[in-house]
């Protein structure tokens, strides 16, 4: 089967030749021609399965040559999904003049206000930052015909059903709906009954896998060693770039620090940062000039690194099916790549968990010359209490009589 096989316009099928694709992968063979058909839809797929242009390629085709109102909408979780869609919507309908744009959060509003008052036919956002558009009425969403929920799933993770369902409350009754998740969880269920149509399931008794081109290893080491570990193992041949997951931000940030001190190109991205700061550590990092980027579960989605090398779960989920999106991030595309898990005493249990969700055991190893009875140097996670004892004593020492603030300080209040 081909592309030209689904009767796509022919502006999509230019553009898809000239990103390189040759032959449509299981779920966009699965899902293009029902969507083609009007049809609602409910597929599961795996990270990196192409998901994006399975729903992308049917709007496109159907919206070609119309414009003036918002026709389709597609609801992502992070940012950097949203951002990615979009960056396919662009390549797709180079030639079929489909205009769009993304609505996400970070960022001014103007731009995006600009969106919904032209009519953008095809709009990618965030539930939030949707809802904020969503108080006005330059928002005109009452022509839309087609909804996408991508990563569906991990919306309901992050809080946002009661969101999903005020946004649903504004849409027209009478449009397709596609959904569209990594894992089927009885929540996601729920939702598709509430939502879709008589949908064809795609996938949906599908156990929630990693990709087959990923090769999965754990290193038991003590946690106080887990960041000097890290470092010999991206001395190893053939790791090239890593994607380094931790369970909380303070930690992606001491990670990030100390990777930085040992010579090691390293940068961050979570949920404090700004998006400034989120774009251009994902930018230097895909361009090759960041060799780390460690991240939190909010790049367990959405981030397409083409020729990711490694993936290493520093922190152990607690949950296996982030596993999955997390190691997820590499082997996309059926390429291979490799995921390293390091696993201290206490992460024994959730790592035992992900073996029974992937149906199999992990790999253990150990690095050959590396001394896992040795004492750290450093704590990697200073403990909440000392952080906020820290920042008191700091303010004590700027409340002191004489105390004179830095020049920076002095600056900020002054508004310049």
């Amino acid at each position: 089967m081909s592309f030209t096989s689904f009767n796509l316009n022919p502006g999509l099928l230019r553009a898809v030749d000239e990103m390189g694709f040759k032959m449509p992968t299981p779920i966009q063979a699965d899902t293009i021609p029902h969507a083609l058909g009007g049809r609602d839809v409910l597929a599961c797929a795996v990270t990196g399965s192409g998901k994006t242009a399975a729903f992308l390629l049917p709007i496109l085709h159907r919206l070609a040559g119309r414009r003036g109102a918002t026709r389709a909408l597609v609801i992502a979780p992070t940012r950097e999904l949203a951002a990615q869609i979009d960056e396919h919507r662009r390549q797709l309908a180079r030639h079929v003049g489909v205009g769009g744009g993304s609505v996400f959060g970070g960022v001014g509003m103007g731009p995006q206000t600009e969106l919904f008052r032209r009519g953008a036919e095809l709009i990618v956002a965030t539930p939030g930052r949707l809802l904020d558009h969503l108080r006005f009425p330059y928002v005109r969403l009452d022509q839309l015909e087609i909804l996408v929920l991508d990563e569906a799933d991990r919306m309901l993770d992050m809080g946002f059903l009661p969101d999903i369902r005020r946004v649903l409350a504004r849409l027209p009754a009478r449009r397709q709906t596609l959904l569209l998740s990594a894992t089927m969880p009885p929540p996601i269920a729920q939702l598709a009954r509430e939502i879709l149509k008589d949908p064809v399931s795609i996938n949906v008794e599908r156990p929630a896998a990693p990709a087959a081109g990923v090769s999965h290893a754990a290193y038991a080491v003590p946690a106080e060693l887990k960041s000097r570990l890290l470092v010999e193992l991206l001395n190893a041949p053939g790791v090239r770039s890593v994607l380094a997951f931790t369970r909380t931000k303070h930690r992606a940030n001491r990670l990030a620090e100390f990777l930085v001190r040992n010579r090691v190109s390293a940068e961050r991205i979570h949920g404090n940062r700004s998006q400034s700061q989120r774009t251009q550590a994902l930018a230097g990092f895909k361009a090759g000039k960041i060799r780390v980027l460690v991240a939190t579960d909010i790049a367990a989605r959405g981030i397409d690194i083409t020729e990711l090398s490694h993936v290493v779960n520093f922190d152990v989920p607690n949950v296996p099916e982030d596993y999955i999106h997390r190691v997820g991030r590499t082997a996309r595309a059926e390429a291979v790549g490799d995921a390293l898990t390091l696993v201290s005493p206490a992460e024994e249990a959730d790592l035992r968990a992900i073996e029974r969700a992937v149906g199999g055991r992990i790999e253990r190893r150990t690095l050959a010359g590396f001394d896992y009875a040795s004492k750290p140097a450093e704590r990697l996670e200073v403990p909440l209490a000392d952080r906020i004892a820290a920042i008191r004593a700091q303010r004590a020492q700027h409340r002191r009589p004489g105390h004179q603030p830095p020049r920076h300080a002095a600056t900020v209040r002054a508004g310049r």
